[in-house]
Order: C-alpha cells, then sequence, then structure tokens
C-alpha cells in the first residue's frame, strides 16, 4: 500500500488504500523526473518527460468509445467507473504539466469539472504538491481552454479559477467584459478557426514545455492533423459502452488517417490495476512506419 511521508493514502478511497499499479512492461531508457517516493510507490515506477512535450489521456471503453454525447456530462467517469487508479494516474499526469489543454465542447461536457490535480485524486495533494515544487512547476497546472468561437460557458467554475482562453480575434470580441477576472485572453490567430501550432506558440511563450491534453477527439484530432502530439496515454476501461445512432467518438474525431496516412506509434509501458490496463505510446516520427511486431524484449515481458 502506497503512503506518502504524513502517512496519508495516496490514491485512495475513503474506504481503502489504492495498490500499487502493476508494472507489465516498460521501455528502457525512459526520462525520470525522480518522482517522490509515495507516488513512484502508487505508479509503479518513476515518469518523465523529453521536454518538451505534448501529451494527451484518454480513458477508453473496450469497444473504444472515449464520449457518451452530449446528453451526458462528464461521460469520462461513466466509461472508467470512476476506478481510483485511473484517477490517480490521471492527476499524476496533471501534476507533471505546466499546462492542461481542453477545447471549449470538454468545458461545456464537465460543468463542475477542475484540470487540477487534486481534484480528481485530493489523498494524493500533497505529494502532487512536492513533484511541482521539485520540477519548480506553479502550485497548479494553468488551464488553456481553446475556442474559436468564443462560445464559452464564463460562468463555470474552472474558468472563476483562472484559466488561459486561447482564441481567435473574432471570439475576442465575443468574450470581452463576459470572463471572470482571473482569466486571461490569449488571441492566437485573426481568421475564423485556429492553428494549433500558433496556440502551442502562445504556451511557449509563456514558459509552458510540458503540456497535457484532455481536449476530447477533435481537439486531438487537430493535434495530429498538424503533427504536434508526442505521447497518448490511454487507460482501457474493462466496460462496453455500445453505440446506435447516438455519436459516441472514439480517440480521434474530425481527421481521417488511415489508408493514406498512418500514424505509428511505440509502446512505452503497459500498467494494470485489477481489470484496468493504463498504456503509455510514443508517436512515431512520420514516414517511420510499422514492423507489425512487438520488441522482443516486450513480448518476453508479457509472456512472463
Amino acid at each position: 500500500m502506497a503512503e506518502h511521508s504524513a502517512g496519508h493514502p495516496v490514491g485512495g478511497t475513503q474506504t481503502g488504500l489504492l495498490e500499487p499499479l502493476e508494472l507489465l512492461y516498460e521501455e528502457t531508457g525512459q526520462p525520470r523526473f525522480g518522482l517522490p517516493p509515495a507516488l513512484a510507490t502508487a505508479y509503479g515506477g518513476d515518469l518523465g518527460f523529453i521536454l518538451p512535450c505534448v501529451y494527451a489521456n484518454f480513458v477508453s471503453s473496450i469497444d473504444g468509445v472515449v464520449a457518451l454525447g452530449p446528453e451526458y456530462p462528464s461521460s469520462g467517469s461513466a466509461i472508467s467507473g470512476r476506478e481510483p487508479a485511473d484517477r490517480f494516474v490521471m492527476g499524476l499526469l496533471r501534476a507533471c504539466a505546466d499546462a492542461v489543454l481542453i477545447g471549449a465542447g470538454t468545458l461545456r461536457a464537465t460543468p463542475r469539472h477542475l484540470w487540477t490535480p487534486d481534484h480528481v485524486c485530493p489523498q494524493a495533494a500533497p505529494d502532487f504538491a512536492a513533484l511541482r515544487r521539485s520540477l519548480r512547476r506553479t502550485a497548479q497546472p494553468e488551464l488553456v481552454v481553446v475556442t474559436a468561437s468564443g462560445d464559452l460557458p464564463t460562468q463555470h467554475p474552472a474558468l472563476e479559477s483562472g484559466a488561459l482562453v486561447t482564441t481567435t480575434l473574432d471570439g475576442a470580441r465575443k468574450l470581452e467584459g463576459r470572463l471572470p477576472a482571473a482569466c486571461t485572453v490569449l488571441i492566437a490567430g485573426e481568421g475564423p478557426t485556429l492553428r494549433m501550432a500558433d496556440v502551442l506558440a502562445g504556451l511557449h511563450a509563456h514558459g509552458h514545455t510540458a503540456v497535457l491534453t484532455e481536449g476530447g477527439p477533435h481537439l486531438i484530432g487537430n493535434l495530429l492533423g498538424e503533427g504536434l502530439l508526442d505521447e497518448l496515454f490511454v487507460t482501457t476501461s474493462p466496460v462496453l459502452a455500445g453505440r446506435t445512432d447516438t455519436a459516441r467518438p472514439g480517440l480521434i474525431e474530425g481527421l481521417e488517417l488511415l489508408p493514406n496516412r498512418p500514424e505509428w506509434t511505440d509502446l512505452i509501458s503497459i500498467r494494470r490495476r485489477d481489470s484496468y490496463l493504463f498504456l503509455r505510446y510514443r508517436l512515431r516520427a512520420p514516414g517511420s512506419g510499422s514492423t507489425g511486431q512487438l520488441p522482443q524484449t516486450e513480448v518476453a515481458t508479457l509472456n512472463a
């Protein structure tokens, strides 16, 4: 069982502590931040990124559904079953980030959410804070909301807490005088659409080199379309979501890749908690292709 130095449970629930994630495979030579001991125990090892880095985090059903549709607010919790291990990993990835990047649709779909590490895993808040201090991060990652149109729920508590709203010139005009005082507007485009390269350039100018996106399938599609996503974390939840006539998107929307533009990835690590799998992938350089085979070290580990 994982506990931090003050004796509080890490990543647990009110009824018990979170058992450490079981490490099934990890590629050698990965960067390491030097997690506080309690976080490293709960995660089943260290974690780090080659900076600058844009990394995404999703929870998906077995049949590939990541959102249940606009009529189901906070559908990610339904897909994950509010699994404590998933919430711990979500908090840990936020704790590593300078900024958490989301789209306006994600903000609308989660009306009471705050994109901070302790919001999803309050038990680990002291250890998350210690990690951020060791990385010389601010107390909380900056929330960055992307909206080309300026159509935002301006009373959302996450905006009340402060956010960087990245928009077009027209979007900024629409939002003028409507955002909470804690928000800052960053104009990243004069046309009707936003280029994610311009958004990230603005974030880099603010000193943000580790950017986590929880922005939804359309935002991921935009990042992939511009070749800007570096890593992808996927929690596979042991649930079947199903589809009928309701739009239930997969991980990517608004971008067709196969067969003409495959985006291959390398599997970096596999962790497990009961029937949940925690997968980490790194995007390959364009044109690197696929061997169609697992690395031999990985095969040996999985068959052990």
